[in-house]
């Protein structure tokens, strides 16, 4: 029985996903034109993920009308793309607060709901995780299913080959499907891009195996039993159709164990769910690959979907973003690097399928021939630098600090043990913002404070940013970082005595120091000035080069009372840790206090969560002002 749907605000009257099941594929395909405009409104408003999300609204619905959610597993891989799924899942009144503080991640978060299987951020981790669950509910007796939603971008990275290997030979209720757009955040490269390519111009699969079965059913005596086992022996037909285009007789996935099934019109529901359908009849792993338009629906982002994957707020009308984003820190480094480049053929860019997110698309243009985008492959990223740096060639390798976690045994390995010079530059170091706990830069001091032979700058301005660059570049001879943040440079502090060392701002008969670097530098340079004005009297540190700290700051810090570090990334195993040991050990007998971050962060704008964290100019005095009137005590 189908429902009756009223003819506005359709979504807000729907039980979902329940019925879902009980909708006319028409009344499917109106429900799926307003959660598109759904869509555009909230992410123009909100920021976010747009693009992704308008291509596979058809496919998420189909989805969840073949699947029975949360008993079924669905594993989104990345997440940015889960918007749809969201709504469809029982968060449509709430749809309006996502990537707002205390609303709904933009990213899918087993703690929100119970329909987001598996967390999410982080490409490529899909399959691995998907099949775990595979397994689990076979041990447990459970028939049903685990679905692993990727991409062709995804296909790039490392991890999830590591999954489908392990994973196509078995015996479990696993489903791949995997939503080829021709697109992930930058270009897709490399062989399994043009491979995807060539399948996805051949004629439909699941399409022809329908169109034989209807003649089959119609052919009197023979027909019908044919028809039965034309599913059993699907290898006749589609061999005919892929035989020429992929130089054998099967698909990558079938040589892995996996049946195959597509490519499908990622737009036409009959057709995704007919092929799902498929799909579960077989109880073993299958992959169905889906064919979608990244920005479906929307012009603006159908024609330039690069630039509405991750967008701030926006113009409806017009696509236009309501801030530029040639003012940031990314587009600061990118230019600068160019700049360095025409001085230096030996300098080369590296990017990790991040070519316009991190300011590298200039360097693209003009030396395409010392230019690598290696796909979603971090760890690949690091030695193929390292590769670089072996003979003679200066790799910048520029890289979101959340996804160069994803690294640490080739910057260990590849890079520190083997002396390479591999330039680093990381985006998005500290505090991001909306997209939440996945993507916060917070880890990348603490990960890289033990590795010998590191150098890490941080500087807190554009300006100081090149300067680091330049020093990075032709002063290390290791692994070099040079960490930067998120958006533009806003800073007022006084920027004459600006270096890749550190700075001393001194007040005659100061007994406090306050300490930090980067960004936030700027918070605590006002909060000095207001304590200053207030009669408290604090000197200040600023630090540029974070990793190795120069041991004659140790000499003018041990002399204070009280020594105040404020740091915008985790303070165990941070700066701010390091710092207080080596105090001591140089003869500190005074009182240390620290504020940082200490747990996961969850999304809220920049401003909120500094705030939250004690990080903001007025935070900073007021927990100073505590700590001055606190009685000194050796």
């Amino acid at each position: 029985m189908e429902v009756k749907m009223r003819k506005r605000n359709k979504l807000k009257y729907l039980n979902l996903p329940q019925d879902l099941k009980t909708l006319s594929l028409q009344q499917c395909e109106v429900l799926c034109r307003e959660i598109r405009n759904t869509l555009v409104k909230t992410v123009s408003k909100n920021g976010g993920h747009l693009a992704s999300n308008l291509g596979v609204v058809e496919l998420t619905m189909a989805i969840h009308r073949v699947f029975d959610s949360p008993d079924d597993k669905i594993v989104w891989d990345v997440g940015h793309q889960s918007y749809t799924h969201k709504i469809l899942t029982g968060r449509f009144d709430r749809f309006d607060s996502i990537r707002t503080e205390d609303g709904i991640s933009g990213f899918t978060k087993p703690d929100e709901s119970e329909h987001d299987a598996f967390i999410s951020g982080h490409s490529s981790i899909s399959v691995s995780a998907a099949y775990g669950m595979a397994q689990a509910m076979k041990l447990s007796g459970s028939e049903n299913y685990a679905v692993a939603v990727t991409g062709d971008g995804a296909l790039t990275g490392g991890e999830i080959y590591e999954g489908l290997n392990n994973a196509g030979k078995s015996k479990t209720n696993l489903i791949i499907i995997v939503n080829h757009n021709d697109m992930s955040i930058s270009k897709n490269v490399g062989a399994l891009a043009r491979y995807l390519i060539s399948v996805r111009n051949t004629r439909k699969y699941v399409k022809t195996k329908k169109a034989v079965e209807k003649v089959l059913v119609k052919t009197p005596v023979v027909g019908r039993p044919v028809a039965k086992i034309l599913k059993g022996s699907k290898d006749t037909v589609k061999n005919t159709v892929y035989r020429k285009n992929t130089n054998g007789n099967t698909t990558i996935f079938e040589d892995l164990g996996f049946v195959y099934l597509g490519p499908v019109d990622g737009h036409n529901l009959a057709e995704v769910e007919e092929a799902l359908h498929t799909a579960k009849s077989y109880k073993r792993p299958v992959v169905v690959h889906v064919n979608t338009i990244k920005g479906k629906g929307y012009e603006p982002a159908e024609k330039n979907p690069g630039e509405f994957h991750g967008i701030s707020k926006f113009d409806i009308m017009t696509g236009n973003p309501e801030v530029s984003s040639t003012d940031c820190y990314s587009t600061c480094f990118g230019r600068e690097l160019v700049r360095l480049a025409a001085e230096d053929e030996n300098i080369c860019a590296v990017t990790a399928a991040m070519k316009y997110g991190t300011g590298l698309q200039y360097f693209a243009t003009e030396y395409k021939n010392r230019f690598f985008d290696v796909g979603i492959a971090e760890q690949h990223a690091v030695t193929f630098s390292a590769g670089l740096a072996s003979m003679g060639k200066i790799p910048v390798f520029a890289v979101y600090s959340s996804f160069l976690q994803r690294a640490v045994d080739q910057l260990i390995h590849d890079v520190s043990i083997g002396k390479n010079h591999v330039v680093l530059g990381i985006d998005r170091a500290g505090i991001v913002g909306e997209d939440g706990e996945t993507h916060h830069g917070v880890f990348d001091v603490s990960i890289l404070m033990p590795v010998p032979n590191t150098v890490v700058y941080s500087p807190s301005c554009y300006d100081e940013l090149k300067m680091c660059m330049k020093s990075a570049i032709y002063d290390c001879d290791g692994l070099a970082c040079v960490r930067y943040p998120r958006g533009k440079d806003s800073t007022s502090f006084d920027k004459h005595n600006l270096n890749t060392n550190y700075t001393f701002t001194e007040n005659d008969g100061a007994e406090i120091l306050l300490v930090t670097y980067g960004r936030i530098y700027d918070e605590m340079y006002n909060a000095s000035v207001q304590l200053n004005s207030d009669g408290i009297k604090c000197d200040m540190l600023k630090l540029t080069k974070i990793i190795p700290i120069d041991e004659s700051v140790f000499e003018k810090a041990v002399k204070y009372r009280k020594i105040v570090f404020f740091e915008e990334g985790f303070v165990t195993g941070g700066v701010s840790e390091h710092f207080g040991k080596l105090l001591y050990e140089n003869g500190f007998s005074g009182k240390y206090f620290t504020r940082g971050v200490d747990g996961y962060v969850k999304q809220a704008s920049v401003g909120s969560i500094l705030e939250k964290l004690g990080l903001d100019s007025v935070s900073m005095t007021g927990f100073v002002k505590q700590i001055s009137e606190q009685k000194n005590e050796n």
